[in-house]
């Protein structure tokens, strides 16, 4: 199963309040119990589905008041995925490097109400093997930084400081491309169904 890019055009269609500011994290053999126990979370009332998990999530967070932001969880097979609506500790490697402690932790974000603020993260045991920003993929840090680079430019991330041929250049495509990254990684292919009335397992913990 090869991972494209245009697999993931949905996300953005289909959901667009969540694509304005997200974080996407998939952890393999944890459970939901267990990633909030990680996470130093505590457990709040389960919703259903993307637009009730993005309201909550809106409802949850008082801006500068508040320092804890809610998220669903849900299993895919061995993996759980976590679906942060304006939230981002997938990426936070404060807290994803101690919780990734034993698994493999897969993990991107995007802001578009903060300058299109974008990361995409990757961690085996504790190790971050891969860390770079989403519309910068000329600068990559972590243990392993250039192993997926064949794959990472093959599925379109942009490489700003490199001349381009392309003459679509309003085209963005990182967070579709984010989406085909951790497919490459996890070998789960998210759908929509995965999502659209998924009965989400909820919890918020406290963004460092």
């Amino acid at each position: 199963m090869t991972a494209n890019t245009t697999d993931y055009l949905w996300f953005e269609e289909r959901f667009p309040d969540l694509a304005e500011a997200y974080c996407i994290t998939l952890v393999h053999g944890v459970s939901p119990v267990e990633l909030l126990r990680r996470l130093g979370g505590r457990a709040e009332p389960a919703h259903t589905g993307i637009p009730e998990l993005v309201a909550a999530a809106y409802d949850f967070y008082v801006p500068f008041s508040g320092t804890r932001t809610l998220f669903g969880m849900t299993s895919i097979g061995p993996w759980t995925l976590m679906v942060e609506p304006n939230g981002w500790h997938g990426v936070n490697e404060e807290k994803a490097l101690p919780a990734s402690v034993g698994t493999r932790w897969i993990s991107h974000y995007d802001n578009s109400n903060a300058n299109n603020d974008g990361s995409f993260l990757w961690v085996e045991n504790a190790d971050r093997r891969l860390q770079f920003d989403l519309r910068d993929a000329g600068y990559r840090n972590g243990s392993r930084p250039d192993e997926l680079l064949d794959v990472i430019r093959r599925l379109g991330f942009e490489f700003p400081e490199e001349p381009t041929t392309t003459d679509d250049l309003d085209t963005d495509l990182a967070i579709p491309a984010a989406f085909a990254l951790a497919e490459h990684l996890t070998q789960i292919r998210l759908m929509p169904t995965h999502v659209q009335d998924t009965a989400f397992v909820c919890g918020s913990a406290e963004i460092k």
